[in-house]
């Protein structure tokens, strides 16, 4: 494997224009998150890249919303707006935006070859490298040590043994006093974010990925079923009915203010977690998502956020060189070390800084390499309706509705939707 070093004197060839010279200065818009650290981490990184080569860079601010913001992109798109040179993408919307994307490969020389394989292999699409992966996610277990301690409990390896010791914690505390405290918290809102949390729940039962590589629907199995049932058990028992519209940050908000002993959630939370001014801080420990007992596996969705270059860019070249910058290993060391954004280099896990701000990256590699990945190369443009299908599904069964019943009605639903899109 080639080294962070190695990778970081591509990357600066790239940036500088591969030995090309570059037409010009030009100003490059770029669609970065419009809040908190991630707006100031990319404008810093940005403003690097424009020192260096003499362009200019324009932060164009998008929907905070995943949602909301890939309709901005798609409307755009479709009428060719120059608006943005650079695009933020989802993990999951390489194979929808394709279409309206440059292939990147003439652009980044060897550096595909430094980064996770399988987010290379994402970004791929019909042969064209539409991405580049920018930092990495995957879903982990984050939970009280002192609570588990107290207790006498080791962080838990299945799902099954995470519902015992959430049940025993929460109602030992309660009967201490401590009513406000729930066992587990999770993204149950009817989202994107619960297509994630099921995902992870059904394959760490053994039950697959909901469709096939070879795009057969095949979610309704008794793993599947098994899987869900539990997740529904939990809501009103270890997990407060509230969870039915958690995202992320109000499952952290919960989680980080002392109410519950576990949480699923990605890297992020953790730099928060450890934060001043957080009641949580020295309390809290990561470790990936528990298996689904007996013949199951640990899984941890693949999530994180890519760049990508528009196809109608007036200025493609120095759209690319900025791509191959903010992507560069030193810069997502950068990444790592302030805000604790997974590095999609495996050699940035060996690195003593990195590590030091982020002691339980160690232990997520092996869930990096082997994070299972949405369906979304194989539904293409349709992943969104067949997530929406997914998650209405999840939500329902978490809200009551039997497992089996619902399971099969989604089958039936995800069958449809193969029929009329024939992907």
């Amino acid at each position: 494997m080639r080294s962070v070093f190695a990778a970081a004197l591509a990357a600066l060839a790239l940036f500088c224009g591969g030995g090309r010279a570059l037409a010009a200065p030009v100003e490059i818009s770029i669609s970065c998150a419009s809040l908190g650290v991630e707006l100031r981490l990319c404008t810093e990184a940005a403003n690097r890249w424009a020192a260096k080569t003499g362009n200019r860079v324009k932060i164009v601010s998008t929907p905070n919303s995943s949602t909301d913001r890939l309709a901005l992109y798609l409307q755009m798109l479709a009428s060719r707006s120059q608006a943005f040179d650079v695009l933020q993408i989802d993990v999951v919307w390489a194979g929808v935006l394709a279409d309206h994307l440059i292939d990147l490969r003439p652009y980044m020389g060897d550096a595909p070859r430094a980064h996770f394989p399988v987010l290379i292999r994402n970004d791929t699409v019909d042969g064209r490298l539409v991405a580049m992966p920018w930092w990495t996610d995957v879903g982990v277990l984050y939970y009280r040590k002192d609570l588990l301690a107290k207790y006498g409990y080791a962080p838990p390896r299945t799902w099954q043994e995470m519902t015992r010791i959430a049940r025993a914690v929460q109602a030992a505390e309660r009967a201490r006093g401590n009513v406000r405290l729930w066992g587990y918290v999770f993204q149950g809102r009817a989202y994107e974010g619960l297509t994630c949390n099921a995902l992870e729940w059904i394959d760490s039962f053994g039950g697959g990925h909901i469709v096939s590589a070879s795009g057969e629907i095949t979610v309704d199995n008794p793993l599947a079923v098994q899987a869900l049932a539990l997740a529904g058990s939990w809501v009103g028992d270890i997990s407060p009915r509230g969870v039915l519209n958690y995202d992320e940050e109000a499952a952290r908000g919960v989680f980080q203010t002392g109410a519950a002993v576990f949480m699923r959630n990605w890297p992020y939370a953790w730099a928060l977690a450890q934060s001043p001014d957080s009641p949580v801080r020295g309390k809290v420990g990561v470790v990936p998502l528990p298996s689904g007992g007996a013949g199951g596996k640990t899984s941890g969705v693949l999530g994180g956020w890519h760049l990508a270059v528009s196809r109608y860019s007036k200025h493609p070249a120095e759209a690319a060189s900025l791509v191959a910058y903010l992507t560069s290993a030193p810069e997502q060391k950068i990444r790592a070390i302030e805000a604790s954004y997974n590095p999609t280099y495996p050699a940035l896990y060996d690195d003593p800084q990195v590590l030091a701000a982020n002691p339980f990256f160690a232990e997520l590699l092996p869930s990096l390499e082997n994070a299972a990945a949405r369906p979304s190369r194989i539904a293409g443009p349709h992943y969104n309706r067949l997530s929406s299908d997914v998650w209405r599904a999840a939500h329902d069964i978490l809200a009551g509705e039997a497992a089996p019943t619902r399971v099969a009605e989604l089958e039936a639903d995800l069958d449809r939707l193969k029929y009329r899109a024939r992907w």
